[in-house]
């Protein structure tokens, strides 16, 4: 069974109506669930920007327990928005929902890099993925975009409350001794907890979760114009 990627709206608005749209849709998001069963299958979620103006968005598939790639797929366009940090979803979501229709593989969770609820209006790019994917998915931001938290703890599995008007959006969670943490927030389906401790089961070597990390890297030689060899 593949992903059935759903088209709720359009992506090229004026940013007036991108904003009104995403307070909407951040009532939708389901900050609660958990992956019941053992994790089989990661997908790990990214993009890059070229000079050209384009959108290169990585989708990576990776099976536990060694967290092997088994497939890679990719998409690029030109962004649709200048960029803009509130409104990063709207410029990275349509290059990101291309890719991953062609997943041949279903995941049983999915990683972005970047942000869920943990935004100025509470829809960051893995929340608005989320809602169009309708699946557990988690964002993985590798720094601050909204909210105060304590100082980050230097042991892996230390974790702090990220806090924004009075309520906890995300956690500050460190993935590997002595390495600067990571911004854990719910996307879609899964509750704050559970979407960190499977991070912590997914970050093995590095402070990135593996999925993450891979689909990191292949974005940027995008970026770069190299080309990729799908996977899968």
């Amino acid at each position: 069974m593949t992903l059935r990627v759903r088209h709720l709206h359009p992506f090229d608005l004026p940013p007036k109506d991108a904003v009104r749209l995403q307070s909407w849709l951040a009532a939708k998001v389901v900050a609660k669930g958990t992956v019941r069963r053992p994790l089989r299958r990661v997908a790990g979620v990214d993009c890059a920007g070229s000079h050209d103006g384009h959108v290169h968005g990585v989708v990576v598939v990776c099976e536990a327990p060694d967290w092997r790639v088994v497939e890679t797929v990719s998409a690029s366009a030109p962004a649709l928005l200048p960029h803009n940090p509130d409104l990063l979803s709207f410029r990275e979501t349509p290059i990101l929902l291309d890719a991953l229709a062609r997943l041949r593989t279903r995941p049983d969770l999915v990683l972005v890099n970047g942000h869920g609820i943990a935004h100025p209006r509470g829809l960051g790019l893995a929340a608005h993925l989320g809602l169009h994917l309708d699946v557990p998915i988690v964002g993985v931001g590798t720094s601050r975009l909204v909210g105060t938290h304590e100082r980050a703890g230097r042991h892996r599995g230390d974790w702090r409350a990220l806090m924004l008007d009075g309520k906890r959006v995300g956690l500050v969670l460190t993935t590997r001794d002595d390495t600067n943490p990571v911004y854990v927030s719910v996307g879609h389906r899964i509750g704050l907890f559970p979407a960190a401790r499977r991070v912590l089961e997914c970050a093995t070597k590095y402070r990135l979760p593996e999925p993450i990390r891979h689909a990191d890297a292949l974005a940027r030689r995008l970026a770069r114009g190299e080309a990729l060899a799908t996977r899968g």
